[in-house]
Formats: C-alpha cells, structure tokens, sequence
C-alpha cells in the first residue's frame, strides 16, 4: 500500500519540479501490453537557463525525458520493463515521423533515467553500466544506443546539485534531504511547494496502519519540522494581521486629517513597516494637507 503512496509522491513532486520547463506527463500510457510511463517530460521549445537551480535533475530535464523512480531497489526485469517503454516510445515518434515525411531527429528521442535508491554490482554488470566523464558517482549509463541510464541515489555525493533526487531516496538519504530543503532560503523558487508535497506524504502514511521501518522513521522525522512551519504560518498571519489593521487605522486617521487620500498613497502606505506605521501613526498629528504626507513618505 505505501508504495503506492510514495509512487504519487514522485509524480507529483517531479511534476512540480519541471512543469515550469516544458510539458510533463504523469501516468502516461504506451502502446503493447498496458504499460505508464511514470513521468514523461518534453522540453519547452526555448532552453531555460534556470534549469541549474535542479542540478542533476535539471541535467536530465535538459533533453525529452523519460523518468521512472522506484522506490525499492529496481530489479532487473522492472529496469528491461522501462527499456522496453522507452523503444516503443521511440517507434511511435518513427511511425508519427514518417506519417509526417518528416526525418525523426537524435534530440527528439527521450532518454530514460531510471531512479532507484540502491542497486548492486552484479545488477549494474548484467547491464554492462559505464560511468561517464563529466557526471557524477551514482549515474551509470548502459550502451548508447538504449539512451538509458540508472541513477543509484544513495550513491550520489551529499552536494546541492543532487538534493532534488536525494529527496526521492530512502531513509536517513531522504531524511537529510529534507533538512537541507528545510534549510534553505524562504524565497526558493521550490522550497515552499516542495515541503508542502513532502507534508501532504507524511499525512497519506500516518493514516496507514502497515508502515514499515523507513516510513515511520520519516513521519517521526517530519513531526517536528511540520509543526514548526505551522506554528511559524500561524505567526506571520498573526503579524499580518496586525499590520493590515495599522494600516486601517492609519488611512482613516489620514483621510479625516487631510481629506480623502488617493490610491497611489494608499499603496505606499501599505508597503510600510508595522515600526515606520507606528512612526507615521505619530508623525500625521502634525500633518495639515497632503503635501505634508507626501513630504514624510519621500524621507
């Protein structure tokens, strides 16, 4: 059952993640046997600088890509299952190619990257994997011609450019993931959204009853980060609110002070500080026209 849970997790925090970047697909389905794609992504037309803020993640998100994360140690036939995704892919854009008379291009055929937490080395032999110059430990390509490559997360370096996979890991992997997501700047692009989706995981496992060891262990985890955030969000709507009302209180100060103040003064008014209101709150007791407003708002 929690694999299931944490198979929606990596969909839609991918999702998330890459949306901004072109079009991504979750769930999408292939010809043959009834088989999904878990995550399909197409590039936006135009390259996005921004993909560095995803590190390796932005790497692969670079060219069509096909990324399939499990969540227990991918075997062997699971890894030839997402080959075999990505071949048919590849002759449906052969086929939509030549119904087109158009010539399928190298850059228009995805490659697959296939997540796994842990997998060993006769796994990675039986594929003949190779490790490339230019990427990092943990990444092991198969031939070129399979476009595939295997990402064993808890081999990659503890290093920004791979906290977007590692927090797909397992364990004390995914649990120093989510500190280093904590920790960073409140302003990240992703930051916010992310803890949201890492919350809204740990809410769908503590309803399950079955939990094995690595789950509870993240919940307990998440515990205490979840209710510090919430009590923070509680703290900054408290402080909102007390500045909105300043603000209320300021302008109707104002408008009986001076005469009804335009909209262009309302709105600098409430880019000021709840200490600069307080101060304003003082300083309007003076004021005899809106001249003198404006006069203390350009100070």
């Amino acid at each position: 059952m929690t694999r299931f849970i944490h198979d929606k997790f990596a969909k839609d925090y991918l999702e998330e993640l890459l949306k901004d970047y072109g079009e991504v697909k979750s769930s999408e389905k292939v010809s043959g046997e009834i088989k999904e794609i878990d995550v399909f992504f197409t590039p936006g037309k135009q390259q996005n600088s921004n993909l560095q803020i995803l590190g390796l993640l932005g790497r692969f998100a670079e060219n069509p890509a096909l990324i399939e994360p499990y969540r227990n140690p991918a075997s062997t036939d699971e890894i030839c299952d997402c080959i075999l995704k990505l071949l048919e892919v590849k002759a449906l854009l052969r086929r939509e190619a030549k119904a087109n008379k158009t010539k399928l291009q190298d850059s228009e055929i995805p490659k697959l990257w296939v997540l796994t937490p842990t997998i060993s080395e006769t796994r990675l032999s039986s594929f003949r994997t190779m490790q490339k110059e230019g990427w990092l430990s943990g990444v092991y390509f198969l031939a070129d011609a399979l476009r595939t490559a295997i990402v064993a997360i808890h081999q990659l370096p503890q290093i920004s450019e791979t906290l977007w996979l590692r927090l797909l890991g397992r364990g004390s992997v995914q649990s120093q993931a989510i500190i280093e997501l904590q920790a960073l700047p409140l302003n990240h692009p992703y930051q916010k959204a992310t803890l949201e989706l890492v919350y809204n995981l740990r809410e769908n496992l503590r309803v399950n009853q079955e939990l094995e060891a690595d789950d509870r262990e993240l919940v307990m985890r998440l515990e205490p980060l979840y209710q510090r955030d919430r009590e923070q969000a509680k703290q900054e709507g408290r402080q909102e609110g007390r500045q909105e009302g300043e603000q209320r209180l300021i302008i109707r100060q104002l408008n009986r002070r001076i005469g009804e103040i335009n909209e262009s003064l309302i709105e600098r008014i409430k880019g000021l500080s709840i200490e600069q209101l307080e101060t304003l709150g003082e300083a309007l007791l003076d004021f005899s026209n809106v001249a003198d407003l404006e006069a203390w708002l350009n100070q």
